[in-house]
């Protein structure tokens, strides 16, 4: 599972309206409910493109706010990509996880967001492992990017971690796993 700028990169298709009318409905629509793996995208807005229905293999599956335009699903379902439109401004990722876990039968989620997706889902308590590998370079421009952000207060207090793993790979690089554990739960 990924965010809009990540899928964003990996997609790279433009907006193609498709060329026969196509219903839009809301707010599920599983175009392979079979399939054996899925690439996840979270898009609020609906700025996602696709030219098929997957992605290295994965059964694309968008989750995408109450306002994307009806233009946009016809869109989606023309290429054969699920989506679910969320009911309220504010996508509830936990309650649609839920429901792919109930229709398309997903129980574990990779999560591979930038910042701002890694950050509202650990806040909000989807992420029982932190897995990171360290290399030795350092980039450390002003605005670098980061793992983890969550406004201006944080992540304290929402989340502990606890090591789980620290596993030394070639050229000085090191995998750590951490468990990850909210003390308000």
């Amino acid at each position: 599972m990924v965010g809009r700028v990540t899928m964003a990169e990996i997609s790279k298709a433009g907006a193609h309206p498709p060329s026969e009318p196509t219903e839009a409905r809301r707010p599920i629509h599983f175009a392979r409910p079979g399939a054996s793996s899925f690439a996840i995208a979270i898009d609020p807005s609906g700025k996602l493109h696709f030219s098929s229905d997957e992605l290295y293999g994965d059964h694309v599956v968008v989750l995408l706010g109450c306002e994307v335009p009806d233009s946009h699903l016809a869109e989606l379902a023309a290429d054969g990509v699920s989506y679910v439109v969320s009911d309220k401004k504010e996508i509830d990722v936990g309650a649609m996880l839920v429901l792919l876990g109930k229709e398309l039968g997903i129980s574990r989620v990779l999560l591979e967001g930038g910042a701002n997706v890694n950050g509202p889902l650990m806040a909000a308590g989807l992420v029982d492992e932190l897995s990171l590998i360290v290399a030795p370079a350092l980039e450390g421009n002003r605005g670098s990017d980061r793992i983890v952000e969550f406004g201006e207060e944080g992540l304290a207090g929402r989340v502990e971690l606890s090591l789980l793993a620290c596993e030394k790979l070639g050229h000085g690089a090191v995998h750590l796993r951490y468990s990850v554990r909210h003390p308000s739960k």
